[in-house]
């Protein structure tokens, strides 16, 4: 009797220690966000694309190369399916002060930008937006860290809609274009 009773006890503290893995069950387009006129932002016009989703700033040291990226990559593959998603967020060093309107006639003027821009998020901390929690627990930076370390940290999304690579800021266009490639391919 008495080695039953070990042998319960283990196989429960076993079980109890046991948390099975949490599946990817949702997608972004799960996740409600306003555009940048602060009206819902109708996520359904993007099913089946690839996404690259990216938190931006206007005076950030990588503004020039991060909005350079997603235009060009914009430009190059929107006819093929592939759409980007900017999200502005101020919590880098308060890099990103203007209304979302002043945002949105910067991205448009200096970048010839065409490419969707959203309400200002926060994409770390208590405030952090569903969406952005989302993919940052999907696709997990260095280390296997969550946080969004730094302005134009950008995240590609498969056509239907779940994170599939993350990027740093400063990833250069080519880079990010083979892989935008790879998943435009993939049915």
């Amino acid at each position: 009797q008495f080695l039953y009773f070990i042998a319960i006890s283990k196989t429960r503290r076993c079980f109890a220690r046991f948390t099975p893995p949490k599946p990817i069950m949702s997608t972004v387009f799960d996740y409600p966000f306003n555009a940048a006129n602060r009206q819902p932002y109708d996520s359904s016009v993007d099913r089946g694309k690839v996404i690259l989703i990216m938190n931006t700033a206007s005076k950030c040291g990588y503004t020039q190369s991060g909005y350079t990226t997603a235009t060009e990559l914009y430009n190059e593959f929107k006819e093929q399916g592939f759409t980007v998603w900017g999200f502005p967020c101020n919590q880098f060093a308060w890099q990103e002060p203007g209304t979302e309107e002043e945002i949105q006639n910067f991205v448009c003027t200096r970048f010839k930008a065409e490419f969707p821009m959203m309400q200002k998020v926060e994409v770390n901390g208590d405030n952090t937006h569903p969406l952005w929690k989302f993919i940052k627990e999907a696709k997990p930076g260095i280390f296997g860290t969550y946080r969004v370390k730094w302005n134009f940290t950008m995240f590609l999304v498969d056509k239907s809609g779940v994170p599939a690579e993350r990027f740093g800021p400063g990833t250069k266009t080519p880079e990010i274009a083979q892989r935008v490639k790879q998943l435009l391919l993939a049915s």
